[in-house]
């Protein structure tokens, strides 16, 4: 029998998923294990790397065990993650700090001085601006306030590096994950000495860039041991989270967009210019010559999860069924929540606002308003943000009128056609489009089972169903955008006065441009 099966590993937000496919696109089996994000003070995001690979090791025999194939059979694998989060080691290899991750807040005064010193600049050479998600603040700020941490750092991993590294013992990254740390070139293609001297970075530090579909190594005999997969098996470097499931829902060539309903919310396109910008995101793609671009919103599924766990739980509740019980009571609750409006703002908010000290609320509150309307404007407060997400892209004329729809906020149907109706495109929702599966078929590119990546995406993606918007509902939900942005407007200087009253001197706002 043929090594004919490819594995994608994805590290999430709150788990890390592990799904074997066939060179058709077939999803063999899939399994998860639990990861664990702490918030030591308001504002901050943080996981210990170490957990990683103990849910690697917890996931892998899972997936072994209910693919019913022997090991031998994966003929390569490839691992994604979060962009932006970070691994430093010392001189003997351990890991010296938790991992910042892509949510955390903490870096917003650190922004503020690289924007004072050198905005431009920056903008210019790495195609992206400072803001508190990118590595280039959150060292800045390591440096600020644990120097001592600060000089210990002999290499910095990212994510999914680190977790290959496990595997392999090499010592690499990609030209997106490079990106995203904010201290390269936009194309990732090298580092950038210029923008790691304002903050006194090591350039030696940093690890050699590799395209995603290069070879990284193979399984070693100690990391077969603790997985159950087969030494020697070929491991490809990968990419971002983003990166790989945007690939893996079809986004292979521009004039198509991809939303992602998951912990954060997203909106991508492809182009192959850099629209360097202070609204939007700039990336290299997977695709050859193509840049991806993003405008995001911090707070999605982990939105809804929030509303779940805080109002619809109890002991004996089971999380999956007050999920649908939620479902049911907003597919009662008319168009526009009879007024009711949420914005999404739980952790501050990226695209286009730029703002950590934006918090969410629901406005305009009658006695008239239940619990389906709280949710169903919760529905689409997300989804206004994705409006505004959408018109940051159509400001750099970055249009689509398809919308490939992903991440598990799918598992709504209502909420996905409240994306069409509030977008107003035709959503269409692909059978795979994780980050897991997506990294799985940059494996099956790494070996050269498929002749490039757009052949690979060819072969193995497939739209499982569409979905049209109501002309009624987009045409009420453009009236009620209005009005939510409006609310917004108004409110943010509330939630900075907020902000002061708290004393939460850890995050400061962000000037206005």
């Amino acid at each position: 029998m043929s090594n004919d099966l490819f594995l994608g590993i994805d590290l999430g937000a709150g788990s890390l998923k592990a799904t074997l496919i066939d060179a058709a696109g077939a999803v063999i089996a899939d399994a998860a294990a639990p990861v664990t994000t702490s918030a030591p003070q308001s504002g901050w995001s943080e996981q210990d790397p170490n957990n990683w690979w103990v849910a690697v090791c917890t996931a892998l025999p899972r997936l072994l065990e209910k693919a019913g194939v022997p090991a031998s059979r994966i003929a390569a694998l490839s691992v994604s993650a979060g962009a932006h989060t970070q691994v430093l080691e010392d001189e003997n290899g351990v890991v010296i700090r938790p991992a910042i991750l892509w949510n955390d807040q903490r870096a917003s005064t650190q922004t503020q001085a690289l924007r004072d010193a050198a905005d431009a600049r920056i903008l210019e050479i790495s195609g992206n601006r400072a803001n508190p998600t990118w590595t280039l603040p959150q060292m800045l700020w390591l440096k600020e306030n644990e120097p001592d941490n600060f000089a210990r750092v002999k290499r910095l991993y990212l994510a999914k590096d680190w977790i290959r590294s496990r595997f392999t013992g090499d010592w690499m990254t990609d030209p997106i994950d490079a990106a995203g740390t904010l201290m390269s070139v936009a194309d990732g293609s090298s580092w950038s000495a210029e923008i790691c001297d304002m903050i006194g970075w090591n350039l030696e530090t940093l690890p050699p860039i590799s395209p995603s579909t290069a070879r990284a190594g193979t399984v070693s005999a100690q990391a077969a041991r603790e997985t159950g997969l087969a030494e020697g098996t070929p491991v490809i470097v990968g990419a971002s989270d983003t990166a790989v499931e945007t690939y893996g829902a079809g986004l292979t060539e521009p004039g198509l967009g991809v939303i992602k309903l998951a912990t954060a919310a997203t909106v991508s396109v492809l182009s192959p210019d850099l629209h360097a910008s202070n609204t939007v995101i700039n990336y290299p793609h997977v695709m050859p010559d193509q840049f991806y671009v993003i405008a995001a919103t911090n707070s999605c599924a982990s939105a809804h999860k929030w509303l779940r766990d805080t109002f619809f739980m109890s002991p004996e509740t089971d999380g999956s069924a007050a999920f649908d019980r939620m479902e049911t009571l907003a597919s009662s609750v008319p168009v526009g929540s009879e007024g009711l409006f949420f914005h999404p703002y739980l952790n501050g908010e990226r695209s286009p606002h730029w703002d950590p000290l934006l918090r969410a609320e629901f406005a305009g509150i009658g006695f008239q308003h239940g619990a389906g309307h709280f949710v169903r404007a919760l529905y689409e407060g997300v989804a206004f943000s994705l409006r505004d997400c959408r018109e940051a892209l159509a400001a750099q004329e970055l249009e689509f009128s398809t919308a490939r729809l992903i991440g598990g906020g799918t598992q709504s149907p209502l909420w996905c056609q409240i994306v069409a109706d509030v977008l107003g495109v035709d959503v269409e929702l692909p059978g795979n489009g994780d980050a897991s599966f997506g990294a799985a078929l940059l494996a099956g590119v790494g070996v050269g089972a498929f002749a490039d990546e757009a052949a690979a995406a060819k072969a193995a993606i497939r739209v499982a169903k569409r979905i049209a918007p109501n002309p009624d509902n987009a045409a009420f939900y453009t009236e009620a955008h209005s009005i939510y942005v409006d609310i917004q407007k108004a409110l943010s200087p509330i939630h900075h006065r907020i902000a002061r009253l708290q004393g939460n001197r850890g995050v400061s706002p962000m000037k206005e441009d």
